[in-house]
């Protein structure tokens, strides 16, 4: 297949493989069969070009494509992936409102990878954030000793308190007892 050479040969070429995505694009039909084979190969930089290529098809991606995401959400697990999948998972919100309430289910999720993907999918949305959904995912995932989630907890208030800080101040001194230092840590970044 001449995805596998290109995506192999150029490792250390990241332009080439965003380059074969956006070829990929002008067929305008996602080739889950492609990514489900380059996901499931042990080199990373498959794994790679399936986020690329899922940036690149963001605008055909639908709420019936979660479930092929979320095989990749738990499949070959590390924070590179799961971060790049969480802005692929949140764009999805935008053109489906059912994603609140799966994102509401995957926030309680036994893996946490997939409870970062909930906790962290509406970054950089700026004004557009849910407050309401964030504040029920974060609660949901008080208590956990998890790194990455206590990380990601702190991260996405950082990022939302750009846009508004008296909300992620109320938000840590009402809660500043249940969270995590991290994460009070990593949301105070800015206040």
């Amino acid at each position: 297949m001449m995805i596998e050479v290109v995506v192999l040969e150029q490792k250390i070429k990241p332009k080439v493989r965003k380059e074969c995505a956006l070829f990929e694009k002008r067929k305008k039909i996602i080739d889950w069969d492609l990514l489900d084979r380059c996901y499931a190969d042990e080199h990373r930089e498959f794994h790679y070009f399936v986020m690329d290529y899922l940036v690149a098809m963001q605008k055909f991606l639908k709420f019936d494509d979660v479930p092929h995401i979320k095989k990749y959400i738990k499949t070959n697990q590390w924070w590179d992936t799961i971060d790049g999948l969480d802005r692929i998972v949140g764009n999805i919100t935008f053109t489906d409102e059912r994603m609140n309430d799966l994102m509401l289910k995957w926030s309680t999720d036994e893996d946490f990878w997939v409870r970062r993907i909930a906790i962290d999918q509406q970054l950089c949305r700026k004004e557009r954030t849910n407050t309401e959904l964030l504040e029920k995912i974060l609660v949901n995932n008080f208590g956990s000793s998890e790194f990455f989630i206590n990380k990601a907890i702190g991260w996405s208030l950082r990022d939302y308190s750009k846009t508004n800080q008296d909300w992620v101040r109320n938000f840590v001194e009402t809660h500043k007892d249940k969270m995590d230092k991290l994460s009070i840590r990593e949301a105070s970044k800015y206040l």
